[in-house]
């Protein structure tokens, strides 16, 4: 790994994570709800964003490079699920086992979902 390259992936991670910050203060101010949709709403998109990129990496529309500074670097830190674990975990510690249940399918799910859909307009492009 070049110097460059390190530096690249170190300050878009930074980058990715000051965003999801922002984003997540948005979102909780907005939404004003018990339910973690602020981060189903990070990790959805930014499956998303990562099937796009993916797409258009595997396809030699974006360079490799610039594909790992983005997707590995910056949407690694955009994305968020160690902070979905834990919300689910403590739905649970409340009782609300139906709620970490739906939480935790829903993101999966929804994140899976939105790679793939991204992946196949990355792939289309």
């Amino acid at each position: 790994m070049t110097p460059w390259l390190f530096v690249l992936l170190a300050a878009s991670g930074g980058a990715g994570a000051a965003l999801r910050f922002v984003v997540d203060g948005v979102l909780r101010s907005r939404l004003r709800t018990t339910f973690q949709w602020a981060t189903t709403i990070i990790n959805v998109s930014g499956s998303l964003v990562l099937g796009v990129l993916t797409g258009l990496t595997a396809g030699r529309m974006l360079p490799t490079e610039l594909g790992i500074v983005l997707g590995t670097a910056f949407l690694g830190g955009y994305t968020t699920f160690s902070t979905a674990s834990y919300e689910t975990v403590q739905l649970i510690r409340e009782g609300r086992k139906a709620a970490a249940f739906i939480s935790g399918v829903v993101m999966l799910v929804a994140s899976v979902g939105a790679a793939i859909a991204g992946l196949w307009a990355g792939s289309a492009l």
